[in-house]
């Protein structure tokens, strides 16, 4: 009885310590990333500050970043230095409402973000830092900008198994910026930039605009 006395006693203080987490806010990545040299150091600054606020959840040794699944089980990542298809990982969040681990990743000048869920290892790369819905089975990305980005917003459906895009919508061609966060489960406030101004528009699931991924 008193073995698994600890065992929940220990289980439970680490998702009290990892309920606590929080991304970085614009702030904290002006302060912290002022003096990185790139992308990729960046996220490693921020990685520092991360594992400070997430001591139970990951690790690094070199190149070698190792996040802790749960209930069992490491997923390693490996950075690599090739000039060409270089590629890092860097803690950035953890999602407590879906057990899942939140990391920077970086290939050349790209920048995406890696959602790991720790109950099976499962990936998924995002375009941009996901928000997530209200009633927690949706994400939505904004990936809009000048230049290399796929110019939409992307609803990626959750499910224990894996998480998927669900609904895609190309955006108007003048925008320069957007972002996007949810009002309620069912309808999206999109923020946009234009060269002639900004403006912002609600967006409900249910709107024919949207491409459907089968």
């Amino acid at each position: 009885m008193m073995q698994v006395f600890r065992a929940l006693a220990a289980g439970f203080s680490m998702a009290a310590s990892l309920a606590a987490a929080v991304p970085p806010t614009n702030a904290e990545l002006e302060e912290v990333c002022a003096q990185a040299e790139d992308a990729a150091h960046c996220g490693r600054l921020v990685e520092e500050m991360q594992m400070r606020r997430l001591p139970s959840l990951a690790r690094r040794e070199g190149r070698t970043l190792s996040v802790s699944l749960f209930p069992s089980g490491t997923a390693t990542f490996t950075d690599s230095e090739d000039v060409i298809q270089g590629r890092s990982y860097s803690l950035w969040d953890y999602l407590d409402a879906l057990n899942a681990v939140l990391l920077y990743t970086t290939a050349g000048d790209n920048v995406t973000f890696t959602l790991v869920q720790r109950a099976n290892n499962r990936r998924v790369e995002l375009p941009t830092e996901p928000q997530l819905a209200p009633d927690r089975r949706r994400l939505v990305t904004a990936d809009v900008c000048e230049r290399r980005c796929s110019n939409e917003i992307a609803v990626w459906r959750i499910a224990p198994e894996a998480i998927r895009k669900e609904l895609a919508w190309p955006v108007d061609t003048s925008w320069l910026d957007a972002g996007a966060k949810w009002k309620d489960a069912e309808t999206l406030t999109i923020e946009y930039t234009r060269a002639d101004g900004s403006g912002t528009l609600e967006r409900t699931l249910s709107d024919p605009a949207w491409k459907r991924i089968p």
